[in-house]
Parts: C-alpha cells; structure tokens; sequence
C-alpha cells in the first residue's frame, strides 16, 4: 500500500501519518517509513543532533498495527490508542534512517485490539512494545 491507501484505513494526515508504505501478509502488518529530517520533531530534539523521538517510534509501530485492524472497523471507525506496554528503546533513529515496522494483532475482543510491534533500521532493534487499540465512531 502507498500513503493515498494507507489513507483510506486509517484517519491520519500530514504531518502525522507516519508511514510511507505498508504490507498484509500472513497475519503481520509490515510498514515503512523513511526520516527526511525536515519532519517538525527535529526541529527540537535535539538542535544540531537531531533524534527520532521514541513517542514517534511508537507512533510508527501503533499506525503499522493499525492497518491490520482495517478488516474489523466498520466505516467511520476510528482506532484510539488506550495502552503502551513493556516499551524498550534499543538504538536511536537517526534523519535519513529507513524506519521499518512488523506488527502482529495479539488478541481481539470486543471493540478492543492488543498488538505487539518492532521498529528496525538495517536489521537491527530499535524499539519494541505492546499495544492496545479501540475502535470507536
């Protein structure tokens, strides 16, 4: 999927979708997203070093998640963040960074959803946690 299908599942938009590129297979959401390092967070954190936030990181990972949960929402169902769990930051992400997610849906029930994600760059651990979702008009 490019960003205009990403953009038919879930609601957001510039500055904050957060995915360039997202894949379905075999029960796992695959995403992509690459750093320019013109994003707005740079700006800030940290001047003249610029870092990926780990909120952002995690908002990748949860936005990746999100696309598995398009088959269970209905239309104008919007997916709501409600927890972040067991959250580890490995290695910083750094502008010009490919940032690639794998999520997988834990379990489901009701209009709630717990999912577990990772963020790589190059193959290696950068961040891994557990989420959970509700879907809700």
């Amino acid at each position: 999927m490019n960003r205009e299908e990403i953009m038919k599942i879930i609601p957001h938009r510039d500055d904050m979708l957060l995915i360039d590129e997202a894949e379905v297979r075999d029960e796992k959401a695959y995403g992509k997203y690459t750093f320019k390092g013109s994003e707005w967070f740079f700006n800030g954190h940290f001047p003249n070093n610029p870092v990926a936030p780990g909120v952002i990181l995690c908002e990748i990972v949860a936005q990746t998640a999100s696309v598995l949960m398009a088959e269970g929402a209905k239309e104008g169902m919007t997916p709501y963040f409600t927890g972040l769990d067991n959250v580890r930051f490995r290695k910083k992400v750094l502008p010009g960074d490919v940032f690639e997610t794998e999520c997988v849906i834990v379990k489901a029930k009701g209009p709630f959803y717990f999912a577990s994600g990772k963020g790589y760059v190059n193959n290696e651990l950068c961040v891994s946690a557990d989420f959970s979702f509700a879907l809700q008009k």
